[in-house]
C-alpha cells in the first residue's frame, strides 16, 4: 500500500493498526518512496510461559511449598544457618 506523507499524518493510528495486522505501508513524498512501515511480529513465548502453554508446567498461582531445611550432622544447625555464619 502506498500513501502520501499528508495521508499518514491524517490517519496515523489507522495506518499503524494496518501495519500491526501485517500490511506493508510505503510512505511517499512527491510520488517518491521515502519510508516503509512494517509491523513487528509478536514475540514468541519463552521460559515458563512457553512451558505452561505447552502443558509441560503448571502453576496454581500460589507460593511453592518447600521441603524442610536440611539439618547437618553434629551440631544440628541448618545448612542455610551455616552458610550465613560463614559469610559473616
Amino acid at each position: 500500500m502506498r500513501i502520501a506523507m499528508h495521508e499518514l499524518k491524517a490517519g496515523l493510528s489507522r495506518f499503524m493498526a494496518q501495519a500491526h495486522a501485517g500490511a506493508v505501508i510505503e510512505v511517499t513524498s512527491h510520488d517518491k518512496p521515502i519510508a516503509r512501515i512494517v509491523g513487528i511480529p509478536a514475540a514468541e513465548q519463552s521460559g515458563l510461559t512457553h512451558l505452561m502453554a505447552r502443558g509441560a508446567a503448571q502453576w496454581s498461582g500460589g507460593k511453592p511449598s518447600l521441603q524442610p531445611a536440611v539439618k547437618l550432622e553434629g551440631d544440628g544447625k541448618t545448612l542455610s544457618a551455616t552458610v550465613l555464619e560463614d559469610r559473616g
